[in-house]
């Protein structure tokens, strides 16, 4: 099969298109869909649709910037990569692909617990400005080794996801034949067997160097697993059991900054402040574990409001444009996470399909700046901005 080159794709959803096209079924879908009823994915998106921006007409904007600082560091776009687990499988060793085109790009990198390339990999083969992303295990002790790794490491963040404490329904994963450890079946192998590039270039160049990809960032007793591995009980990564005494405990053994992610009401925004959070991720998982969440792009503007200038306040879910990201900054974001956008970019096309996802991001952010008449992300405020219900065109 041709697929269309790289160059040829105009925006994030061409990426998308070409990535369908390269991935078996049960891996796209895994990465690309959402959970039950997939209301709050297409809701995510749909908040975005209902943000209008205001333009402003005869300004000189053309020494546009797009740099931001973030605990003060500059970074040469407002946007970040988001913690993807399947990275590793968009393309043979995805995540040091994916990582080169965010130090490239002078963006931070997130990294996931369940990536498949260590993040001492990462750091040593790639640096530039490293998060790491922590789901806790019910055996707090596993947890706080990988912790301790990622300081040890160089990384310079933690973000702790705390809306996983139940996996979310994703009925179309056991459709597909996909499930955590993956596990071989017709349907997922007819699916590989019918994407022979990903079978050879991604699936079969692991094989071939050293087996099934295994969990890299696991606790040293549970690191170097294979994918196809089971665990549970105090081994379980997704703990029912996570309290704010567990955010406590990470603040007291981690020295950098510590960011909560996963968090949609202000009041646990405000309370995290009280337990040592250096910022907050207002997400809602794109979709992919509580279907009747509100879109993060709604609730951000009063979760702001809530915490002020106390703390950073990062953005996740639903982007997919620059004028996307203009928004979350017009109402009150300092950084916008992107998780699906860079994947699909990954799978189309390794390093170069994440730059080229980025390079789309920086246009379209660009334009949007000048749109509204600002030079600098600074700038944009909630005055950039009107919701359709309220949009008067005055």
């Amino acid at each position: 099969m041709m697929f269309p080159k790289l160059e040829d794709a105009q925006n994030i959803f061409d990426l998308r298109d070409i990535a369908k096209q390269r991935l078996p079924r049960w891996l796209f879908e895994f990465v690309d869909r959402g959970t039950e009823d997939e209301v709050a994915l297409h809701n995510n998106r749909e908040a975005f649709e209902r943000i209008k921006l205001r333009p402003r007409m005869l300004v000189d904007v053309s020494g546009r910037k797009l740099d931001t600082t973030i605990y003060g560091k500059e970074h040469k776009m407002p946007i970040g990569i988001a913690p993807t687990g399947a990275a590793g499988m968009m393309w043979y060793r995805g995540e040091l692909e994916l990582a080169r085109a965010a130090k490239a790009a002078g963006i931070p990198f997130s990294l996931a617990t369940g990536s498949i390339t260590s993040m001492e990999k990462v750091a040593g083969e790639v640096g530039g400005t490293l998060w790491m992303q922590l789901y806790m295990w019910a055996d707090r002790k596993l947890s706080h080794q990988v912790v301790r790794r990622a300081e040890a490491a160089g990384f310079e963040a933690l973000l702790v996801t705390v809306d996983g404490a139940v996996a979310g329904n994703r009925e179309y994963n056991r459709r597909n034949g996909y499930s955590v450890p993956f596990k071989y079946n017709s349907k997922n192998t007819i699916d590989v067997l019918t994407h022979p590039g990903w079978m050879i270039n991604v699936l079969g160049r692991y094989i071939a160097n050293g087996g099934m990809p295994t969990r890299e960032n696991f606790p040293d007793e549970l690191r170097g697993s294979k994918i196809t591995t089971a665990y549970g009980g105090t081994k379980e990564t997704r703990s029912d059991s996570l309290n704010w005494d567990d955010l406590k405990a990470l603040r007291d053994i981690w020295p950098h900054k510590l960011l909560v992610k996963g968090l949609l009401h202000p009041d646990d925004a405000l309370k995290s402040l009280e337990y040592g959070a250096d910022g907050i991720i207002v997400s809602n998982h794109g979709g992919r574990n509580c279907d009747a969440a509100p879109a993060p792009i709604e609730v951000l503007p009063e979760i702001v409001k809530a915490v002020g200038d106390r703390t950073t306040v990062i953005f996740d879910s639903g982007v997919r444009r620059g004028s996307d990201v203009v928004k979350a900054l017009a109402l009150g974001a300092k950084m916008v996470l992107i998780g699906r956008s860079t994947l699909y970019g990954t799978a189309a096309g390794g390093e170069a399909g994440a730059a080229r996802a980025l390079d789309i991001y920086r246009g379209e952010i660009s334009r949007g700046m000048a749109n509204i008449s600002c030079t600098r992300v600074s700038e944009i405020g909630p005055q950039h901005v009107a919701f359709q219900r309220d949009w008067s065109g005055t």
